[in-house]
This record gives C-alpha cells, structure tokens and sequence, in this order.
C-alpha cells in the first residue's frame, strides 16, 4: 500500500485529517494552494474539493501525457 507523508502536501490544519476528510476539503488545504487560487480553480473548472482536483479529467490527461513523454 502507498503512502504519503501528508504533512508534506497539506497545509498544517489538514495534516491529521483523515483522507476522506481531506478529499472533501477545499483545494486551499493543499500547501502551496491559496484560497484565491482555489476560488479561480472553482470558476475556471468547478473544482471546490481536493477531490474534485482529482477527478478533473484535465488532470488525467495531462498526467497520462507525462507518463507517455517519460515512457520514450
């Protein structure tokens, strides 16, 4: 089973969240993500929760094009 050290990811309040809690978190709880980043995230994409961030199929591809790029 994977793991991450999510103190490394996550702003401190979300750091001893549990995962479920933190996918239904706002994007902002991510570290590095403002909360006016996370506003721009919500109106250029619809994107409220970590776990939308995830599911956005942007995301997938551009992850599966990297993935492609670093196969070669």
């Amino acid at each position: 089973m994977a793991s991450i050290d999510l103190g490394k990811v996550l702003d401190k309040a979300w750091a001893e969240k549990s995962v479920p809690e933190v996918l239904a978190a706002p994007v902002s709880a991510l570290k590095g993500v403002s909360d006016r980043q996370g506003a721009l995230l919500e109106e250029a994409f619809g994107v409220k929760t970590v776990a939308d961030l995830a599911d956005l199929k942007y995301v997938g591809w551009a992850q599966a094009l990297a993935a492609l790029d670093a196969a070669k």
